[in-house]
């Protein structure tokens, strides 16, 4: 009996372990697709107005500096619109500041009064939109800093009528906490390769990421507006997901723009994690149970120790281990040119332990903690607990 369990646990942990090396696979194709694709000129036929909207809620790291980025942007015509729940937010300020120094740039500073659903950013937008003078959109997190050719880059893919919404990649600047720097190594490691993969698997991209999404006026209109999906925790996943559903294509840019990560500590960072798992798992339920197959790292490790310490089991490690971190540095590298994420890659095993664990833990509660609230997520939207 000792001998069957045995061997049928050594069955699974190394068919886990082949089944996330097949993952590491497909990770490094996406890697290389994503950087195959031939630049597209930055220069587009035309270069349409742009409202930049921005949802604010308190004041983030290097928030100044972010918002200062947006206004020296290379482009002829743009406006920013930044919004806000409560009037006295000190993020306010930041943003008068920001009028007084750019004086020349239209920027718009809206108090959102009205609480339209759950999701308190997109009942924002949904009133800062009536203040948006031009036909081409862009949403973008508070915590997004930008090269100056931004928008004309981003903006090039649009020309095509084609595209419906254009979206980018992120790198994380972490602060200097354990936490943080779990983070920034979490985006480069498994966020960006599972980007990638689910790019090259699905034959394009059919969601959104939060770093930048640009669209026309028209195509949020023809899916529903941003009140079509008001109660939905996944707000950039539903945008780009409605948009694919009407015909149009998600493109991803070549543009990373940096997000600047608070200084979390290892409990905010497990809270973080957790509310992302539950995303994805109300998501994506056939992609979230999928992802027991990128645990490479705990898979191997528990073979070796099932296996006692065999030489196949040994190899198998050694295997899984490269593999794990060719696609990490990989994506750093070459994807996100971001050499501060090698600093952290000694904490590349204590984050892949904690992955099972969390990805167990999105399984067993709907609960999640948001921007210093707490919620229910039922099917993807959100509930006040």
């Amino acid at each position: 009996m000792r001998f069957s369990l045995r061997f049928l646990l050594e069955t699974i942990f190394t068919a886990g372990t082949v089944g996330s090396l097949f993952y590491y696979v497909l990770s490094f194709a996406g890697l290389v697709s994503f950087l195959r694709v031939k630049r597209r000129n930055s220069k587009p036929a035309t270069f349409p107005g742009i409202s930049i909207l921005k949802p604010l809620k308190g004041v983030d790291p290097e928030v100044w500096d972010s918002f200062r980025s947006h206004c020296e942007q290379q482009y002829k015509t743009f406006e920013l619109i930044f919004g806000v729940s409560d009037a006295n937010d000190p993020v306010c300020d930041v943003v008068r500041r920001l009028q007084t120094e750019y004086s020349s740039i239209p920027i718009k500073l809206i108090v959102c009064d009205r609480v339209l659903g759950a999701n308190i950013k997109v009942s924002n937008l949904a009133q800062m939109l009536p203040h948006a003078t031009h036909d081409v959109l862009l949403v973008n997190d508070s915590d997004i800093r930008v090269t100056p050719n931004y928008l004309r880059e981003i903006g090039a893919p649009l020309a095509d009528p084609g595209v419906g919404l254009v979206t980018c990649l992120y790198r994380g600047a972490a602060a200097k906490t354990l936490g943080s720097c779990l983070e920034s190594l979490s985006i480069a490691t498994d966020f960006v390769p599972g980007v990638l993969s689910a790019r090259l698997l699905e034959g394009g991209l059919h969601f959104g990421l939060g770093s930048t999404l640009l669209f026309r006026r028209d195509d949020l209109t023809a899916i529903g507006g941003f009140e079509s999906f008001i109660d939905y925790l996944a707000d950039d996943y539903e945008l780009g997901r409605r948009i694919a559903a009407i015909g149009k294509r998600v493109e991803l840019s070549e543009v990373v723009v940096d997000t600047f990560l608070p200084a979390y500590s290892f409990g905010e960072f497990i809270n973080h994690q957790l509310r992302w798992w539950r995303t994805i798992r109300d998501a994506r339920r056939w992609g979230y149970m999928g992802l027991m197959f990128t645990f490479g790292l705990p898979w191997a490790i528990a073979t070796v120790l099932i296996a006692d310490g065999a030489a196949w089991a040994w190899e198998l490690f050694a295997t899984t281990l490269a593999a794990r971190l060719i696609i990490g540095m990989g994506t750093a590298i070459g994807v996100l040119h971001e050499g501060g994420t090698m600093r952290t890659f000694i904490l590349l095993p204590l984050r892949d332990l904690i992955t099972p664990v969390l990805w167990a833990a999105g399984l067993v509660s709907n609960r999640i903690h948001w921007r210093g609230e707490e919620f229910t997520l039922r099917d993807g939207r959100l509930e006040r607990a």
